[in-house]
């Protein structure tokens, strides 16, 4: 069983950067694909970004490429998420999904 935390969210203003960070342990973090999802107030959970387990290829919301970026380390079993030009529609509670496990969820809450 994987466990994950989660780290790096707050509340920020239109235009801000964050950079969410997820640590596992458990099992063998290189051996699992990661994902990003968030869940805003009253709606469902929707995904965000993916890669695999290399690091080497990553897929986004089509509504965030070019302002989202995932990346991970695969020797600090980390994942993140950087976020750039942070719009309130961003505001979510974001989560991260590694070998059928979720993070408890961070929040992200962007102000106009």
């Amino acid at each position: 069983q994987v466990q994950l935390v989660e780290s790096g969210g707050g509340s920020v203003q239109a235009g801000a950067s964050l950079k969410l960070s997820c640590a596992a342990s458990g099992r063998i973090f290189s051996s699992y694909a990661s994902g990003w999802f968030r869940q805003a107030p009253g709606k469902e959970r929707e995904f965000v970004a993916a890669i695999n387990r290399s690091g080497g290829n990553t897929v986004y919301a089509d509504s965030l490429k070019g302002r989202f970026t995932m990346s991970r380390d695969n020797a600090k079993n980390t994942v993140y998420l950087q976020m750039n030009s942070l719009k309130p529609e961003d505001t979510a509670v974001y989560y991260c999904r590694i070998g059928g496990a979720w993070g408890q969820g961070t929040q992200v809450t962007v102000s106009s």
